[in-house]
């Protein structure tokens, strides 16, 4: 049952010609099986080969199968992670590869860094301005958008939700609410930044230099940034491609939401400047500081970018099967890659050296997510599983199960309180990371189980499966999705 998938895939092979055909079947010829087993289960298979005097098996055993013995009698493996990494070593290999030290903290000099520097800090009488009532605060709390459609291509229609149900109030207490959440959001910045208590590491790359007018329209972001929390959640601008369903292969959403990508099945990429939709412009998808990118290929291979040059920088080969998606990691000095062999892979941009594998998932890796502060990466795959990993000790820290189709789209909120999750069951998940990440050691092991994350809000759309999540530097979410059907 936990290999029903990898069955399904060997059925097709009818003859020795499918064999050079599927991957999936020449990486299984190319590779040791892993099986988990105890030593009483072991003992009694190899007794039993040898006295039947079973050679030919016993020849596949030796040549096929790596047994990992375990001491002690038989036990549940429905949790197990090794069960489900069905080629290569599985554990023993990933904890060799685990020992290797990586630096996750954030580039030194960065432009959140500038700004604490710099005393961005409200002044008195801003303070005094800001002072409100707890039961205004909770009045004026920003809430959830809901969204619905409009448009040939795609449409943005936002409906803010007012706290009484209504349609909304007088201008003066829309001015008192932004004023409200400007203030606090200001006021609770310096309490849980992003860049305070993270470490800081020397870039690898070369980094290019930020032109003025960018630096200042991303200064001018982080200063109007809203807080985000358990009690007071984002609001949704979500994208709607019309027409696209059996076309659209993959969308990506730009920081400020002003450009939507679209990936085409007939090998077509098409970019919308939405201030001037219908006009096509041209981007790429860089690193968090530009001029290098990196792609995902079916060659089982990531390779990073720079636009100066037509050959790829470097070539991260080690996965056994296609490569699905890639994530840059905060600092720059890091890629991550989730693979169809159902592990997530994390590579040195300078010597292009596996430095981390991350084991757990059964089944394959869809997107990706680095937390803002660089110490967390979030995982979604097949299932609708999401996990959560710490880069530094390489182990899953919690696992979200909420949903019920594959997740195609992760994305961390600036301040890393909040992670969005974008999936085919045509839902919005919203995860509460901060409390979630502060259950201590002592508490995870009274219970017995594994810390899970809890869900804030769940919200779906009419009928679109969402293929895209990203926060605004400001906290506003954008998401994209393809409409299937018109209800």
């Amino acid at each position: 049952m936990m290999h029903s998938r990898d069955l399904q895939k060997l059925e097709g092979v009818l003859s020795p010609s499918h064999l050079e055909e599927m991957e999936f079947a020449r990486s299984l010829r190319q590779s040791k099986v892993s099986v988990k087993i105890c030593q009483y289960s072991y003992d009694l298979l190899i007794q039993y080969l040898h006295k039947t005097q079973s050679i030919t098996m016993l020849g596949i055993v030796n040549e096929r199968i790596n047994f990992q013995v375990s001491p002690g009698q038989p036990s549940s493996i429905s949790d197990d992670a090794d069960v489900f990494t069905l080629v290569g070593s599985g554990h023993d290999a990933a904890d060799l590869v685990n020992q290797k030290e990586i630096h996750w903290g954030l580039l030194e000099d960065s432009l959140e860094e500038r700004l604490e520097k710099a005393g961005d800090r409200i002044t008195d009488s801003d303070k005094a301005d800001g002072e409100v009532k707890d039961g205004d605060l909770e009045e004026n709390k920003i809430q959830p958008f809901k969204f619905t459609c409009i448009f040939r291509l795609f449409f943005v229609h936002v409906q803010k939700r007012s706290a009484d149900g209504g349609k909304g109030g007088s201008m003066q207490k829309k001015l008192k609410k932004d004023k409200v959440v400007a203030t606090t959001g200001k006021a609770s910045r310096s309490e849980s930044s992003t860049t305070s208590g993270a470490p800081r590491v020397k870039p690898e790359l070369t980094l290019p230099i930020i032109p003025t007018e960018v630096e200042h329209s991303i200064l001018e972001d982080l200063r109007n940034r809203v807080q985000l929390s358990s009690m007071t959640l984002p609001s949704i601008s979500f994208y709607t491609f019309i027409n696209t369903h059996n076309g659209l292969n993959c969308a990506s959403i730009s920081h400020d939401g002003s450009l939507v990508a679209g990936g085409f099945s007939d090998s077509s990429l098409k970019v919308w400047d939405m201030a001037k939709l219908g006009q096509q412009t041209g981007n790429m998808q860089f690193s968090p500081v530009g001029h290098y990118f990196a792609s995902a290929s079916h060659d089982r291979t990531a390779r990073i970018w720079s636009m100066d040059r037509i050959q790829p920088l470097r070539i991260m080969a080690g996965h056994l099967s296609d490569v699905d998606c890639v994530q840059w990691h905060a600092n720059c000095n890091y890629v991550a890659t989730g693979s169809s062999d159902r592990t997530v892979r994390l590579w040195d941009v300078q010597s292009g050296e596996c430095v981390r594998i991350f084991i757990g998932h059964r089944s394959m890796i869809l997107c990706l997510a680095m937390s803002p502060d660089g110490r967390y990466m979030a995982s979604g795959d097949e299932d609708g599983k999401i996990m959560m990993w710490d880069l530094a000790s390489g182990c899953c820290v919690s696992p979200l199960v909420g949903h019920s189709s594959c997740v195609w789209s992760l994305s961390f909120s600036c301040e890393g309180s909040l992670l969005a999750s974008g999936s085919a069951d045509s839902t919005v998940k919203i995860w509460d990371v901060t409390k979630s990440l502060k259950v201590s050691k002592t508490e995870e092991n009274k219970n017995g189980k594994t810390n899970r994350l809890r869900s804030l809000k769940t919200l779906p759309t009419k009928s679109t499966p969402v293929y895209a999540l990203q926060f605004s530097r400001r906290n506003l979410l954008f998401a994209a999705g393809a409409l299937t059907k018109i209800a």
